[in-house]
């Protein structure tokens, strides 16, 4: 038994903040009282956390563990040994945990050999819910080809099979075997991106509707939810009427009010990353950079306009270029476009859970649930940005177990 005593309680709900001791028992949280206790079994383990947050363990919508820069050769897994990038990414699974983040859902790039390696005990890291490879059509953002036209440097790896359909009928078993290899969720593509090759934008479209009802319908006859990376124009029209679980980016949603009604009808989330543009915002490539600073003002105005509409705004951070763990980050960018302190700690905890498919057992401190926890030094709702400083973040537990990362002695807290 762990016992969190003292501790100032922000559950996830959005219900204000209360004075709490949160009884841990068997990796799940088996009490929550407001009330003050005194009488504990000899052999529990006493955390106090006076003057300290006692948060939900933080959840990423959007993230690409494995992706450590945005140079094509590091994109493309060319500019160092395999082993090499396993080690890092390994490294990067670590921090981020440690960062606060006890589950992760990687948009592409992270094979199922990590998430293996976390559940029996070789790694420490989060949790993961991963979607192997991006599917998209021929020359959308899934499939690779260099400037010269030339694809035949790439090097394949079988633990992440391709994800280019280069028809209808290859829709379906695309999708089988991103399954097959791991995937809990479908990652698509529908329209190009701010970092895309010229002449594949933001507003430019990729697979056709009659290619995405494939695509959705197969991915829940499998029961597995689908993110899109959708950013405006008729590809993120098609990914709505199509019905996918999330929209990723959603850049220019605000250019058709009917969007966010039929988002809301059903029940569709937008992930908007807003941390991977304040990055290509200062790119070295000048097509990038145009579109970062084109799609800012739209991207401001559709996050308002989906927190008027009903629609949940959940955090992800599409990180890789601007570095691991950043993922805090996203939230300082949620409460700049809009959001209250207390939204966006919804937008990563509970929203997210619910983006995640993971509501029963993650999201919020509520007895029954996982004991992923997080013990914040200082109040993240009056300064966010307090999430982001590894310095403030003083304990962090998975399934009720401690980080292997020492914290200082200050404030009592010990373990």
């Amino acid at each position: 038994m762990k016992v969190l005593k003292n501790a100032r309680l922000i559950d996830g709900t959005g219900r204000e903040p209360t004075a709490a001791t949160v009884v841990l028992r068997g990796g799940r949280i088996d009490a929550v009282e407001t009330r003050s206790l005194a009488d504990f079994p000899a052999d529990a383990e006493i955390i106090d956390c006076g003057g300290m947050t006692l948060l939900p363990g933080l959840i990423d919508c959007h993230d690409h563990m494995a992706n450590h820069r945005y140079d094509l050769a590091h994109r493309w897994g060319i500019d160092e040994p395999e082993s090499t990038r396993h080690l890092r990414t390994a490294a990067v699974l670590r921090q981020t945990l440690e960062a606060g983040y006890t589950l992760i859902r990687d948009a592409g790039g992270l094979d199922a050999g990590f998430k293996r390696a976390i559940e029996e005990g070789l790694a420490v890291g989060p949790r993961l819910l991963l979607s192997i490879s991006i599917i998209s059509p021929i020359g959308g953002i899934g499939d690779r080809m260099a400037p010269s036209g030339d694809c035949c440097c790439l090097p394949g790896d079988p633990l992440l099979p391709s994800g280019v359909a280069e028809t209808l009928g290859d829709v379906r078993p695309v999708v089988r075997r991103m399954v097959r290899a791991g995937a809990d969720v479908i990652k698509c593509a529908t329209t190009g991106g701010a970092s895309s090759r010229p002449g594949h934008g933001p507003r430019d479209g990729a697979f056709n509707l009659d290619e995405m009802q494939a695509l959705v319908e197969e991915a829940h006859a499998l029961d597995r939810r689908v993110m899109c990376h959708a950013l405006g124009g008729r590809g993120l029209d098609i990914a709505i009427e199509a019905g996918v679980d999330s929209i990723e980016h959603g850049c220019y949603i605000d250019e058709n009010p009917r969007h966010l009604e039929r988002m809301a009808e059903r029940g569709i989330v937008f992930v908007p990353t807003l941390l991977v543009y304040e990055y290509h915002r200062k790119s070295p490539q000048p097509h990038v950079r145009a579109r970062a600073h084109d799609l800012f003002e739209h991207h401001m105005r559709a996050i308002k306009m989906a927190l008027a509409a009903g629609v949940k705004v959940v955090a992800g951070t599409d990180a890789g270029g601007h570095g691991h763990p950043a993922n805090a980050g996203e939230l300082v960018c949620l409460v700049e476009a809009g959001l209250s302190p207390m939204q966006a700690i919804q937008a990563a905890t509970s929203w997210a859970a619910e983006c995640c498919g993971r509501e029963a057992e993650l999201g919020t401190v509520a007895k029954g649930k996982l004991a992923d926890l997080v013990v914040v030094d200082g109040d993240p709702l009056a300064d966010i940005a307090v999430l982001r400083d590894p310095a403030k973040i003083r304990l962090v537990l998975k399934g009720g177990e401690a980080v292997a990362r020492p914290a200082p002695a200050r404030h009592n807290l010990a373990l």
